[in-house]
C-alpha cells in the first residue's frame, strides 16, 4: 500500500522504491523518464531497487510514482523507520516478486523437463506423444513465461528491445509454429516421431515442432532470474543488522521509580541504568559511575575505554564493567548508530549500476535478430518461394537464435563457484560481485579483526631484579581472574597458559578507574595503572619497559605486591599469523595494501610494520572511513575493502569490492561482497582470485552461447537448419557451457603455499 502523498519542500531528496524491473536497462529507463521532469534530478540504482530523486517544491510524492507507474513500474515511499512495529511485520514477510519467481520456475522445472526428454529421445516417443508434450509446454508458456511477455509488451511500448523481448518472441514464435504444425500441418499424425538427422538439408517445416525449444528456453532463463533476484534481496539486510544491534529496552529513571520501557520511548534528557555486560541504549553523557566500555564495534579501538561522570557514551556500543547512569542526549536518527545505518544505505545506493554483459550484447544482438527475422521472411517472398517455407525459414531464425544457453551460462558458473567458495569459506553475493573484482588495484584493510585478532593478549611480561616471572604471573593472573574487564581477562588467559593453573583469591576489591586488588598466597596483589604506586617510582627496568610498551600504543599495566613495584605486564590486540603472508598474496595479484583504522597512529603503524603493509591511514573515525574510500576511488583507484566491524559497514559498501570477515559482525558481512568465514586474512586473496575466475568462466560461456548462436542463423535464414540438428546443436552448447562451469571446482587456494610467518606476538616474551 503506497504511502500518501506528501509535499516536497525545495531540492529535498526522497527515496523510492522500486518494482518490476527486470534489467539494467529498466533503470535506465526509469532515470531518463525522471530526469525528464522540470528541475528533476533523479539515479534510479537497479541492484537495490531504489530511486532517489531531487526535486522542487511544486512537486509531491505523487507526481513522482505517477511518472514511474506510467513507465510500465511501480513505487512506493519506503516504510518508516520510525514504525518499528509496520518495519519489523514487513521484515518478516517474503517478497512477492521473489515468491511469485520461484512459483513459476518450479512449475517449469516440472513440466519442462518431461517435455524435453521425450522430445529428444525418440525411443521415448509414443504415440500421440506430440499431443501430451503440447498439453506440457502451454501452461509454462501462458504462465511461467508471463514475465517475460509482460516485458517485451513494455519494451514495445517504449520502443526499445531486450533480452526479455528475444525470449518473448522466440518461445511464441516456437509455440505457435508448434499449434500449426500439429493443427495444420503434419506433426499431428498419430505415430510421428522426431528423428535425428546429423545432415543440413531443406525440410517441410510443418512436419516439425519446437516445444522443447519454448519450454526449455522458458526454464532456463527463469532459473537465471531467481538467482538473481535472491541475491538483490539482501541489499537492505546489512540497514536491518544494523539498527538490530541497538538495545531492545531500557531501565530508566524517572520520578525516583526505575523502569522498563522500549528504546523507542526514550526521550532526550531521560537518566537510563546500564549494567555490566548491557548494550548502552542510546546516546548520552555519563551521570553517574565508572566503568570500562567497549566500543570497537563503531570504533575499531581495539582498548575499552575507561569512561566516567561527564564523559560521553555512544548507543549499541557494551558497558563492560561497572553500573553506570546515563542522560540521554540524542535518540532515535540523530544517534551515531542512525547515523551509520543512513550512511549504510547512501553508499549502496550511490554504487554504479551494474549492467549484465548479457543485456550490453543484446541491446544490439535482440534487434538484429529480429531484424534478421524480418528480411529473411520479405527475401523468401520476394524470391517466389512458398509462404509456408519462407515462415518456416523466418522462424528459424528466431528458434535458433533464442538463447537456451545463454540461460545456463551465468547460473551454472555461478553455482559452482559458490559451491567451489562455500568449500574454502568464501561467500559470494551474486554476479554483480565478479566484476567489481576485474580492475581492482587497491585493497584497504581494516586493523581490528581483519590483521589483528581483535582480542587483547598477554604479550609481555618483564620483572624488576630478582622476580620469579612465572610466580608474578600466577598471582597478577589470579587477581585479574576475577574482574569482567577485557584487560584483566587478557592477563588472566595468558598467566594461565604460561604459568598453569591459577591459586585461590582472597578479599577481591576493585578499585574503579585503577584496577583490582586481592590476597593471593597470603600476599597483597594490585595490578593495574601507575596510580597505584601512590607517588612512589618504578624501579628502571620496568619504567623503560613501560614506556616501550606505550610508544607502541600498547597497554601497559603494573603488578605491585606488599607494596613494592615488581613488574609489568604489556597487553596488545596480537597479529593474526596468517596476515603478512595475506599481504604478500595480495601484491602478488598487483594489488596496493593499505592499512585503514581507527585506532593510535603507533599501534597501527606497528601493526603495519609487522605484516609488510608501507600505507597506513590512522585515527580515522566512522564516517571518514567512507571519505578515504571515496577520495581514493576519486583518484581512478578501484578499491577492495576488508573489514570486520559496524565501522567498516559503511565502507564495505561504498568500495568497489567489499570483503567482511565472517568472524565479525552481521551488519559487515551483510554490507559487504563478498564474505570470508574463517576469519583468515588470507581469503580474501583467494576470494579474488576465485571471483575472477567464475568472472572469465561466465564471459567464456556467454562468448560461446552467442557465438552458437550466430552460426547457426546463416544456416536457418538460408532454410538449411534440420529442426533435429539445432535441438542437438543447442543441448551441445547447453552442456558445453555446464562442462566449462564445472571446471571451477578445480579450484585451490594458494593459503597454504607458503609457511606461516612465526609471529610471536601472542606469546609472553620473558624478561631479559
Amino acid at each position: 500500500m503506497s504511502t500518501p502523498p506528501s509535499p516536497l519542500p525545495l531540492g529535498a531528496d526522497i527515496e523510492l522504491e522500486i518494482g518490476g524491473m527486470t534489467c539494467a536497462s529498466c533503470a535506465n529507463r526509469i532515470e531518463r523518464k525522471l530526469n525528464k521532469l522540470d528541475g528533476v534530478s533523479a539515479a534510479v540504482n537497479y541492484a537495490t531497487e531504489k530511486a532517489r530523486v531531487s526535486a522542487p517544491a511544486e512537486y509531491d510524492v505523487q507526481d513522482l510514482i505517477t511518472v514511474v507507474e506510467q513507465s510500465g513500474y511501480s513505487a512506493v515511499l519506503p516504510a518508516s523507520r520510525q514504525d518499528s512495529a509496520a518495519a519489523d511485520e514487513d521484515e518478516e514477510r517474503e517478497d512477492p516478486e521473489l515468491r511469485s519467481l520461484r512459483h513459476r520456475l518450479l512449475g517449469a522445472v516440472l513440466l519442462s523437463v518431461p517435455v524435453i526428454v521425450i522430445s529428444m529421445i525418440p525411443a521415448l516417443q509414443f504415440t500421440h506423444w506430440q499431443w501430451a508434450a503440447l498439453t506440457l509446454t502451454a501452461p509454462v508458456i501462458v504462465w511461467a513465461a508471463w514475465p517475460f511477455h509482460r516485458a517485451a509488451a513494455l519494451n514495445l511500448r517504449q520502443g526499445t528491445a531486450t533480452m526479455d523481448t528475444l525470449i518473448s518472441v522466440g518461445t511464441i514464435a516456437a509455440f505457435l509454429w508448434s499449434l500449426y504444425a500439429l493443427f495444420l500441418g503434419s506433426a499431428g499424425e498419430p505415430g510421428m516421431t522426431h528423428e535425428f538427422s546429423l545432415t543440413i538439408g531443406r525440410t517441410d517445416g510443418s512436419a516439425n515442432i519446437y516445444l522443447e525449444v519454448a519450454a526449455g528456453v522458458t526454464m532456463f532463463i527463469l532459473l537465471g532470474r531467481y538467482f538473481e533476484k535472491r541475491s538483490k534481496r539482501q541489499a537492505g539486510a546489512a540497514l536491518r543488522a544494523l539498527l538490530d544491534m541497538g538495545a531492545k529496552d531500557v531501565a530508566v529513571r524517572r520520578d525516583g521509580v526505575e523502569i522498563r520501557i522500549p528504546v523507542g520511548e526514550l526521550a532526550v534528557g531521560d537518566e537510563f541504568v546500564v549494567r555490566p555486560g548491557e548494550k548502552i541504549a542510546t546516546d548520552g553523557v555519563v551521570v553517574s559511575g565508572s566503568s570500562a566500555v567497549d566500543a570497537s564495534m563503531l570504533t575499531g579501538e581495539s582498548v575499552p575505554v575507561e569512561v566516567g561522570q561527564g564523559d560521553a557514551v555512544t548507543g549499541a556500543t557494551v558497558n563492560a564493567g561497572g553500573r553506570l547512569v546515563v542522560r540521554a542526549t540524542r535518540v532515535g536518527s540523530d544517534t551515531q548508530l542512525a547515523q551509520m545505518a543512513k550512511m549504510v544505505e547512501d553508499a549502496q545506493s550511490g554504487k554504479a549500476e551494474i549492467q549484465r554483459l548479457a543485456d550490453r550484447v543484446s541491446g544490439v544482438f535482440v534487434p538484429v535478430v529480429i531484424a534478421v527475422a524480418v528480411i529473411v521472411l520479405g527475401a523468401w517472398i520476394g524470391a517466389g518461394f512458398p509462404l509456408e517455407a519462407a515462415f518456416t525459414a523466418a522462424v528459424a531464425v528466431l528458434i535458433i537464435a533464442c538463447p537456451c544457453a545463454l540461460g545456463l551460462a551465468t547460473p551454472t558458473a555461478l553455482l559452482v563457484g559458490t559451491g567451489r567458495g562455500a568449500q574454502m569459506g568464501i561467500l559470494l553475493k551474486g554476479p554483480e560481485v565478479l566484476e567489481s573484482t576485474r580492475a581492482v588495484d587497491t585493497v584497504v584493510l581494516d586493523k581490528t579483526g581483519t590483521v589483528t585478532t581483535g582480542t587483547m593478549t598477554l604479550t609481555e611480561a618483564v620483572t624488576a631484579e630478582r622476580v620469579d616471572r612465572l610466580e608474578l604471573l600466577r598471582h597478577a593472573g589470579a587477581v585479574e581472574d576475577s574482574s569482567e574487564h577485557p584487560i584483566a581477562r587478557a592477563i588472566a588467559r595468558g598467566a594461565a597458559a604460561e604459568a598453569g593453573p591459577l591459586p585461590v583469591l582472597e578479599d577481591f576489591e576493585n578499585l574503579a578507574g585503577r584496577g583490582v586488588r586481592g590476597t593471593v598466597e597470603g600476599r597483597t596483589v594490585l595490578v593495574g595503572r601507575t596510580s597505584l604506586l601512590e607517588g612512589r617510582a618504578l624501579p628502571e627496568p620496568l619504567q623503560a619497559a613501560l614506556e616501550a610498551a606505550q610508544a607502541r600504543g600498547r597497554t601497559a599495566v603494573v603488578v605491585v605486591r606488599d607494596g613494592a613495584a615488581d613488574g609489568v605486564l604489556v597487553v596488545a590486540d596480537a597479529v593474526k599469523p596468517s596476515s603478512a603472508q595475506a599481504i604478500s598474496q595480495f601484491k602478488g595479484l598487483g594489488l596496493s595494501p593499505l592499512l585503514l583504522t581507527g585506532d593510535h597512529r603507533a599501534v597501527a603503524e606497528q601493526i603495519a610494520a609487522e605484516v609488510g603493509i608501507e600505507e597506513v591511514i590512522a585515527e580515522v573515525l566512522p564516517q571518514d572511513k567512507v571519505d578515504v574510500i571515496t577520495r581514493l576511488q576519486g583518484e581512478g583507484k578501484v578499491v577492495a575493502m576488508v573489514g570486520d566491524g559496524v565501522n567498516d559497514a559503511a565502507a564495505l559498501a561504498q568500495a568497489d569490492l567489499g570483503l567482511a570477515m565472517g568472524t565479525g559482525t552481521d551488519v559487515a558481512i551483510e554490507a559487504g561482497d563478498i564474505t570470508l568465514v574463517r576469519g583468515d586474512l588470507r581469503s580474501a586473496a583467494d576470494a579474488i582470485r576465485l571471483s575472477r575466475r567464475t568472472l572469465s568462466t561466465i564471459k567464456g560461456n556467454l562468448f560461446w552461447a552467442f557465438a552458437y548462436n550466430t552460426a547457426a542463423i546463416p544456416l536457418a535464414a538460408l532454410g538449411l537448419l534440420n529442426p533435429m540438428l539445432a535441438g542437438a546443436a543447442m543441448a551441445f552448447s547447453s552442456v558445453f557451457v555446464v562442462g566449462n562451469s564445472l571446471r571451477l571446482r578445480s579450484f585451490r587456494s594458494r593459503a597454504l603455499d607458503a609457511p606461516q610467518s612465526s609471529t610471536s606476538a601472542q606469546q609472553p616474551v620473558p624478561a631479559t
